[in-house]
């Protein structure tokens, strides 16, 4: 026990900030069933009702909804008013909660965290181990969770910003080019892309099956199957397109999970064009560890802890992590002989690297 001196200002401080932590993470599990039962979206769509009337629209139990909703509205996420006993779901909160096309959308966020939290018995003993947990061992909420994280900023950046940001390369799809998604998981960047260049052909590729099992079927329900082909295959052996080299190969928030990222830079360096372009987005960070504590970077290294060194270590690799940082993945990328590194574009939450031969 340290006999260092207490300081109680600084310490009611602390425990103020950690009963935030505790209630926040207690209340993820409340987030994750109002999203699974359609609460938020029953209240974002009939306004202002009280726990009979949600209850009963939602085909749920009152005394549970009750004690869920006096939850949300502790935390701010409903509003209440006494005198009607009604509780409200607020337009913006809506926009977070309710609306999955939303580009400020966080329900899939819950499902990754429900992942996390059933991975905590095999992380334990990694920590000890030294073991890697692969992607493909999760719980099934991780790869959902993760595509409904991802798909609203994907939907609101990579055509109208990112896209643009590099060299030549919507004209080239507009005209009709061959790209290739590399680590699409359940599809949604390679399904975006296809929808905004009809004259454009797109291979997505993940080593996860039942991700590319889901990512086919979403494709043709989104109208694209017949330009969108998703084949199981690794960063370090997928195939070209019918013998032909992309124009654009696109790494969306997976390079520094990779077991072998270099040897995907090598291998994505073969299979593209002469003219082509490896686009690349990766969680925002800086190169130090110390720029990185903030709140998104508190977020961005307990999903590293958890799932990215992790899948990494599994196949020996050497576990960027999701805050690499820009010097860390350029001298990655430029390992493999691509002599042009650049940022094109940022976020608050993603960098867009932008490398060419």
């Amino acid at each position: 026990m340290s006999t260092a001196t207490i300081d109680p200002a600084k310490l009611d401080q602390f425990m103020g900030q950690a009963v935030g932590d505790i209630g926040a993470a207690m209340s993820a599990a409340l987030v994750l069933l109002g999203d699974r039962l359609g609460l938020y979206k029953a209240l974002a769509k009939q306004g202002p009702m009280t726990s009979e009337e949600l209850a009963t629209q939602t085909s749920t139990r009152e005394r549970y909804v009750r004690e869920w909703l006096n939850n949300q509205a502790a935390g701010g996420y409903v509003t209440y008013d006494p005198a009607s006993k009604k509780y409200t779901l607020p337009p913006e909160q809506a926009m977070a909660l309710a609306n999955e096309s939303s580009p400020c959308f966080i329900g899939g966020a819950f499902q990754v965290i429900s992942a996390v939290m059933k991975a905590v018995p095999r992380m334990e003993e990694n920590f000890k181990s030294g073991k890697g947990l692969d992607w493909c061992d999760h719980a099934h909420d991780l790869f959902i969770g993760t595509e409904r994280f991802f798909r609203p900023n994907y939907a609101g950046n990579l055509v109208s910003s990112w896209i643009p940001s590099l060299h030549g390369v919507e004209q080239k799809l507009k005209t009709g080019a061959l790209v290739a998604d590399v680590g699409c998981g359940l599809g949604a960047s390679t399904i975006l892309m296809a929808q905004a260049y009809p004259n454009s052909h797109f291979w997505g590729f993940d080593f996860h099956k039942e991700s590319i099992d889901l990512a086919t079927q979403r494709a043709a329900a989104a109208g694209v199957g017949d330009r969108c082909n998703f084949t199981t295959a690794r960063s370090t052996d997928f195939p070209n397109a019918s013998g032909k080299p992309f124009d654009l190969v696109a790494c969306f928030d997976c390079l520094h999970d990779m077991g072998d990222p270099a040897g995907a830079s090598k291998h994505v360096r073969n299979q593209l064009a002469k003219a082509g372009t490896w686009m690349i987005v990766e969680p925002f960070a800086g190169d130090a560890p110390e720029q990185n504590w903030n709140p998104v970077g508190r977020v961005f290294y307990a999903a590293s802890t958890m799932i990215c060194v992790p899948a990494s270590l599994a196949h020996n690799g050497p576990a960027l992590c999701a805050q690499a940082g820009e010097a860390k993945l350029k001298e990655v990328v430029t390992s493999a002989g691509f002599t042009k590194f650049r940022r094109a574009t940022q976020t608050p939450f993603n960098l867009v690297l932008e490398a060419r031969p």
